[in-house]
């Protein structure tokens, strides 16, 4: 039999593509190499499903992505963060809007918006292939032929599409298969690069440090002593380094600069400027004068912190409060405001939730999601070069890239 539609790759991008192609009329195929599809979904947002981001600033939107967010206009226009949102509420999961417009279900569980897209698949009559792993593409001139298996089996179709993700977390399928068929296909690969993933620190303080949780903390990151990136929000130490929102939108920077001296600055206090915590620090010592220093934090820092910089302060622990000298106490202000860690580097592709890099988008029509080299295959999702930060960024690029590509595929001319 031929297909009219392909679809590899049974993730967000792949079954929006192959629900869309086939509401469209065309006999598709959906090809997931696991025994079940949208396994990395499932993981997304710590099992909840960061949806999308309800931003009302598309320009904004579109500029977290770098220059190459441009890209996303036309996909974005055709189906954007509301239509997103409107497609899983008209399938029964209820969304509900958390701090910086993040959107997840109500139900908090990822497992409702996989449900979702595969009732969506059933109704549209798509045909799924689970445990089915594509070893060949094969292409005569500027047309896909047909796509051979690891059983040997051979698929023919009208399209295909192309929708196997980056390298990220490659226990979930994500091993880059897509990227070395397109080579010998013809395209360009930019260099592949893990994005928001946790970091590996130097220093083997962070340990005493495992677990805690940082809020409302501004973190900047330092090539050679320049600033490169700042950020504020929230943050946690790990065994061996740092993750949670900042780093994670900071790793792809860390991961591009790897071969230079790199550290990390931790704000503890970003509301107070360094005279504003001097003197706050000034009035809990007067307040309790006959505290020793090593009980006069608790109002200041986390339970967790307080041995940590009271030993790097070099401030005698027993010392009287009323007894610390103007010195030390500036010293333990520039501590808390510049709290510097040296980077060893970031955990890589295992632990990360996107990848940076991917099919230059020079070889892809943004209006179709075509291929400019080869006529009937698309691309949607992470295996295009496109990956922005946390928040439902990266989910939105799969359902608008996915929808476009499915519609540009399901079509019959």
């Amino acid at each position: 039999m031929k297909y009219d539609v392909v679809v590899i790759g049974g993730g967000p991008a792949g079954m929006m593509s192959a629900g869309r192609a086939s509401e469209l009329g065309s006999r598709v195929l959906l090809l997931e190499k696991n025994r079940n599809l949208g396994t990395k979904l499932l993981l997304t947002g710590k099992g909840r499903c960061n949806i999308t981001n309800k931003t009302d600033d598309l320009k904004g939107f579109i500029s977290l992505f770098g220059k190459k967010g441009n890209f996303l206009f036309s996909s974005l226009y055709k189906f954007g963060i509301e239509d997103t949102i409107d497609f899983f509420e008209s399938r029964g999961v209820k969304t509900k809007i958390e701090r910086g417009n993040r959107v997840f279900p109500v139900s908090d569980r990822s497992k409702d918006v996989l449900d979702a897209l595969a009732v969506y698949l059933i109704k549209s009559n798509v045909k799924i292939k689970t445990s089915t792993e594509v070893k060949e593409v094969i292409k005569k001139g500027k047309i896909i032929e047909k796509i051979i298996l690891i059983s040997g089996e051979e698929i023919l179709a009208n399209k295909f599409i192309i929708c196997t993700g980056g390298k990220s977390y490659p226990s979930t399928g994500s091993s880059g298969d897509g990227f070395r068929w397109l080579v010998k296909l013809g395209h360009n690969i930019t260099n592949l690069y893990p994005s928001l993933t946790p970091i590996v620190i130097e220093d083997k303080i962070v340990r005493e440090l495992e677990g805690l949780s940082l809020k409302n903390v501004a973190i900047s990151l330092y090539l050679k002593n320049k600033k490169i990136d700042s950020r504020f929000g929230e943050a946690i130490f790990t065994i061996d380094g740092m993750s949670g929102p900042i780093i994670l939108d900071m790793s792809q920077k860390i991961g591009r600069q790897l071969d230079g001296e790199m550290t990390v600055k931790i704000d503890f206090k970003p509301a107070l400027d360094f005279e504003r915590l001097d003197l706050r620090i000034q009035r809990d010592f007067q307040e309790g004068s006959n505290k020793i220093f090593r009980n006069s934090l608790n109002k200041l820092l986390p339970q967790k912190l307080i041995p940590v910089i009271i030993r790097l302060s070099q401030i005698d622990s027993e010392k009287k409060v009323n007894l610390v000298t103007r010195e030390e106490r500036r010293n333990l202000v520039h501590l808390i405001k510049e709290f510097q860690l040296a980077l060893k580097g970031v955990v890589g592709f295992e632990k990360a939730i996107v990848t940076s890099g991917g099919i230059d988008l020079k070889d892809v029509d943004p209006v179709t999601m075509r291929s400019n080299l080869i006529d009937n295959l698309f691309f949607a999702g992470e295996i295009l070069n496109l990956d922005g930060p946390t928040g439902g960024y990266n989910l939105q690029v799969c359902w608008s890239t996915g929808y476009v590509a499915g519609e540009s595929a399901g079509k019959k001319f």
